[in-house]
């Protein structure tokens, strides 16, 4: 088999060199337009990993606080346990029954301060002394109404109560 000669044709010649020519333009034009191509995903790729970073720091950033506002409000006392103490109960000659009695009484009259933070507590002290001293106390056939001595409020809300004649 043999080749034809088209290579003595300056029309052939001038077909394959248009090829040659079109193809290096074309492969250059392919490299120009990847190229840009890829530097545009580049920079997309580098702006969204920059953002990711941002974002993470960002919502570091909130964690740490919200975290913080946690210890905070665990940081926040709270009453845990209330103690009532009647001072005067052998001036009137009481038995320990019936000031013990007495003492439960009241502690489960104010018992919704239990759990509540120190400056509700703190800002309801009033309307605590109230509750008390309102309140009138039967032992024994006899009539007594309480008188808050003094009042401590901390992690403990402690009261000591005065017994009187009403």
């Amino acid at each position: 088999m043999r080749i034809p000669p088209f290579y003595r044709k300056p029309a052939f010649q001038r077909f394959f060199g248009g090829m040659a020519v079109g193809g290096a333009i074309s492969w250059c034009i392919f490299l120009y337009i990847y190229g840009v191509w890829q530097e545009r995903n580049t920079e997309l790729l580098q702006k969204q990993q920059q953002e990711i970073v941002d974002l993470n720091n960002e919502k570091k950033i909130w964690q740490d606080e919200y975290k913080e506002m946690n210890k905070r409000n665990l940081e926040q006392l709270t009453i845990q346990k209330i103690n009532i103490k009647i001072v005067n109960w052998e001036k009137y000659k009481l038995d320990s029954l019936s000031v013990l009695e007495t003492e439960d009484s009241v502690r489960d009259d104010i018992n919704m301060m239990l759990a509540k933070d120190l400056e509700t507590v703190y800002k309801s002290k009033d309307l605590l002394k109230k509750i008390i001293e309102n309140k009138p106390v039967k032992i024994n056939e006899k009539r007594y109404k309480l008188k808050v001595k003094e009042m401590v409020i901390y992690t403990n809300l402690t009261m000591q109560l005065e017994i009187q004649f009403e």
